[in-house]
């Protein structure tokens, strides 16, 4: 390969590194150019997989600063460059590679952290962007509806006591004011009072 040539292989590596929000490192030994199309056909969604050169490969993940795959760039290499949901992604390859073994899964990056064979297992199994944002839409939409309930309740459980309230002075009349009352009581009395003592005399 020509030198221009591989410079240019390499700012081209260089900027999917920078451009993806994930990448999955693969060795493909084994298998067929049909398996391989049937893969990248599987990933278009998420990530677009492309075989690489293990030498340039190396530099362009030095000039974009990722060093996940130092040591691990040997034999044949394939790297899917993840630019939708890392969990589909994780999914698509963990999937494929049980339908064919020859798939090895090596490690990867996300968010620019380093990923073992074992951490990408674990986040194929998470849930995808879109359930939980469905999940939490769901979660909100309750939280407003109680919410909604919460506000609601005060003013239906007034509205029944004032109903209440109207129904009983219908019925019994109004209730006398109560600094009158005291005084009404003591005029009954004293009333009371005086008409006894005129029974006496």
């Amino acid at each position: 390969m020509a030198k221009s040539d591989k410079n240019a292989a390499i700012a081209e590596l260089t900027g999917k590194f920078r451009e993806s929000g994930a990448a999955v490192l693969t060795e493909y030994r084994g298998l067929t150019v049909a398996q391989l199309t049937q893969l990248r056909n599987d990933l278009r969604e998420h990530a677009t997989y492309a075989v690489v050169k293990n030498t340039l490969t190396e530099r362009a993940a030095a000039e974009a600063g990722v060093t996940a795959f130092d040591g691990q760039l040997v034999g044949p290499s394939a790297i899917a460059f993840v630019t939708g949901d890392p969990v589909e992604a994780a999914k698509k390859l963990r999937d494929f590679a049980k339908a064919n073994p020859l798939l090895v899964i090596k490690g990867g990056v996300l968010d620019g952290k380093p990923l073992s064979a074992e951490e990408i297992t674990k986040l194929a199994s998470l849930e995808s962007r879109e359930v939980l944002l469905a999940k939490l839409a769901g979660a909100m939409n309750a939280s407003l509806s109680q919410a909604v309930y919460l506000f609601a309740a005060p003013l239906s459980q007034t509205a029944r006591v004032v109903d209440a309230l109207r129904a009983k002075v219908e019925t019994e009349g109004p209730a006398a004011p109560a600094d009158e009352a005291p005084a009404a009581a003591a005029d009954e009395a004293s009333t009371t009072d005086v008409a006894e003592g005129g029974d006496e005399n």
